[in-house]
């Protein structure tokens, strides 16, 4: 299928597959989603209840299929996997689910060589390498969701506790997609200025122990992922909207800077890992 009639499969249809399907629907990005998951009865219901919207959508297809039914995607996206517990880091349910991608992945591959792989599952990191090793596809072509979605949460918290638009708010958070990820703070800016310059102009500046402040948004931002766990089970809206982005940015060949999980072959000291670092996406998925 080519990008002006773009097909996007979701392995793995569980509530964060299903908030991203639904959100692709939203935003029009799509004319064919394929959703493959092993409870067909849930997903029919699903596909039933997606398709009953369509008349308030973009055009748009969606099937319940098999793995077969990838093919000539443009998109694969994985969000199948074991789910972390309460309680459990992302790094707990790595070897189940490194077990399950040596099974999946080559299916994948099978049916839809030339896709572009987005991994979704936790640990993202370890998951997108052991993606690209299982399928030997360039590694340009296998992504992580990484930061995305940990970036996001950091601009949410800067610009509410700075009292501006988060979407005006420019922050990074790098590394890892877990406990040891890192904020940058000296790229951190709202609108065109850098964070330290803005925070002379607030009117708590003077009463404010910034340092004390800006550790607990990182804190924030590295813990709410546990904390909505707790509540409700997972995480799914946040992430939903995140693969969104990175589906725009690769359908619509914007060639955007998003701090997505991508091969380091040779960066700063490190090598044959996969880490977010800001990279160039496009239709070709990171751009060399």
């Amino acid at each position: 299928m080519s990008e002006l009639f773009p097909k996007i499969s979701i392995i793995g249809c569980g509530n964060v597959g299903m908030r991203y399907a639904y959100a692709l629907m939203i935003k029009g990005i799509a004319r064919k989603i394929v959703l493959v998951d092993l409870n067909k009865k849930r997903l029919g219901g699903d596909v039933l209840d997606l398709s009953h919207s369509t008349p308030f959508t973009s055009p748009v297809e969606i099937i319940a299929g098999d793995y077969a039914d990838i093919k000539d995607s443009n998109l694969v996206v994985i969000t199948a996997g074991k789910k972390q517990k309460p309680g459990q880091t992302r790094l707990d349910v790595a070897k189940d689910n490194v077990d399950l991608f040596e099974t999946m992945i080559p299916e994948i591959q099978k049916y839809a060589p030339s896709a572009i792989n987005l991994i979704v599952s936790n640990p993202v990191d370890i998951l997108a390498y052991a993606t690209r090793k299982f399928s030997k596809k360039k590694a340009t072509k296998v992504i992580g969701s990484g930061t995305v979605l940990d970036s996001s949460r950091f601009k949410y918290l800067l610009g509410k506790h700075c009292k501006v638009d988060p979407r005006n708010v420019h922050a990074y958070i790098l590394g890892e997609h877990g406990d040891t990820e890192v904020p940058i703070w000296s790229k951190a800016m709202i609108g065109g200025g850098s964070l330290t310059d803005y925070c002379p102009t607030c009117n708590n500046y003077n009463t404010c122990n910034r340092e004390e402040e800006l550790n607990k948004i990182f804190l924030e931002v590295r813990d709410s992922a546990y904390e909505i766990i707790e509540r409700k089970g997972e995480t799914s809206y946040g992430i939903g909207l995140s693969l969104v982005r990175i589906t725009q940015a690769i359908i619509n060949n914007e060639n955007s800077v998003l701090p997505v999980s991508c091969y380091i072959d040779d960066y700063i000291g490190f090598g044959d890992v996969y880490l977010s670092l800001p990279a160039v996406i496009n239709n070709e998925g990171v751009r060399d």
